[in-house]
Order: structure tokens, then C-alpha cells, then sequence
């Protein structure tokens, strides 16, 4: 039985051909495209106003030369936040539970910022190794720190993703279970747990839309000492 709580976090198969490839395009084909017309409808004007403001928000603090990555990032911030709402929808496969997949895209995004940081302006993205101030004999111990908090940014940021989806996910389906094997036996409880139940999926799409947010926000941030 608990073994079966984690098969929703297996890649799903048809046939022995993998279709994780398939839910990594469908969202895509979710959105309206933009027309050419002067006047849109409502849900072309709410989708450009979203994304106009979000890209506002994010590129802010950063220099000219991070703007150049606006359509990277908004692009991404869309794309995993449809991942992770349509994975609480039934019989779905949510493809931002494997890690696998979640460091792909952390680390070439991570090593891109730091390659960019050491091409142009390599003292000053050294100069965060080693803070202002420091004592001698901290110095080579700050170094070997900071260095190793440097190399462990993509993997928080992979494992951050992951973890959180795939507590949600396992909550969600061990509440649910609890719900339907107390329905016989003791109804008033099973209409508490089902309560529970719909609050917390509330709580994990508000999850699903933060956790992209803030993907995307750590990933901007480190551009930022870089740009």
C-alpha cells in the first residue's frame, strides 16, 4: 500500500514509450496566441497584462545588460507554474516532482549567470567569495564556504522544487485515502477530513504558483550579482 502512494511520482509509460515529453508540451498549447488585432479579448488582455507585470517585477532591480534574459525568464515562470497546477488536476503527471528533470533546468540556468559574472566582471563575481572585513585567519575558511554555497545553489534550487511538490502531492493523496476509508465507518469524521482535504488543495495550488515564482526570483537574484 505505501508503495502505491509513490507511483504518481513514477514517469508514466504507454506502450514502453515515455510520455513525459507529452506533458512537457501541453501546456504550451493551453495558451491563446496572440493576435495581430488592435483590440484583444479579455483573456488575450488578462494573459498580456500578467506577463507585462510580472516581467516588470522581476527585472526591476536588475541592470541593463539581465534584461536581455526577460523573455528567458517570463517563459520559464509561465512554464512551470502550468506544470505544477495541471499535476493536481486527476489523472495527470506532474513532470516538476522528478528531480531529474527540475536540475536540468536549475543548473545550465545557474552555470550560465556565473559563466556571464566571470566573463564580465570576474573580480567583482571573485569578490563575493570573500566579504569585506574578514580577519586573516577566516579568510582561506570563508573562502572554501562561500565556494561550496556557490556550487550548492543549483541543487537547492532543483531540490526546493521537487520537495515541495512532492510533499503536496503525497499529503493530498494520504488525506484523500483517509477521506474514503472513513466514509463507512465514520461519516462525521470523513466530511472533517474531506474539509481538510479541499483546504489543502487550495494550499498546494497557491504552493504550485509560489514555488515558480520563486524559482524563478533566486534564479534572477543570481544574475544580478553577475550583471
Amino acid at each position: 500500500m505505501a508503495l502505491n502512494f509513490f507511483d504518481q511520482f513514477a514517469s508514466p509509460t504507454l506502450l514502453g514509450i515515455p510520455l513525459i515529453a507529452l506533458a512537457l508540451t501541453l501546456p504550451w498549447i493551453m495558451y491563446p496566441t496572440p493576435s495581430a488585432r488592435w483590440l484583444n479579448n479579455r483573456l488575450l488582455t488578462l494573459q498580456g497584462w500578467f506577463i507585462n507585470r510580472f516581467t516588470q517585477q522581476l527585472l526591476m532591480p536588475l541592470n541593463l545588460g539581465g534584461h536581455k534574459w526577460a523573455l528567458l525568464f517570463t517563459s520559464l515562470m509561465v512554464f512551470l507554474m502550468s506544470l505544477n497546477m495541471l499535476g493536481l488536476l486527476p489523472y495527470t503527471f506532474t513532470p516538476t516532482t522528478q528531480l531529474s528533470l527540475n536540475m536540468g533546468l536549475a543548473v545550465p540556468l545557474w552555470l550560465a549567470t556565473v559563466i556571464i559574472g566571470m566573463r564580465n566582471q570576474p573580480t567583482h563575481a571573485l569578490g563575493h567569495l570573500l566579504p569585506e572585513g574578514t580577519p586573516t585567519l577566516l579568510i582561506p575558511v570563508l573562502i572554501i564556504i562561500e565556494t561550496i554555497s556557490l556550487f550548492i545553489r543549483p541543487l537547492a534550487l532543483g531540490v526546493r522544487l521537487t520537495a515541495n511538490l512532492t510533499a503536496g502531492h503525497l499529503l493530498i493523496q494520504l488525506i484523500a485515502t483517509a477521506a474514503f476509508v472513513l466514509l463507512p465507518l465514520m461519516p462525521t469524521v470523513a466530511i472533517l477530513t474531506a474539509t481538510l482535504l479541499f483546504l489543502l488543495t487550495l494550499l498546494e495550488v497557491a504552493v504550485a504558483m509560489i514555488q515558480a515564482y520563486v524559482f524563478v526570483l533566486l534564479l534572477s537574484l543570481y544574475l544580478q550579482e553577475n550583471v
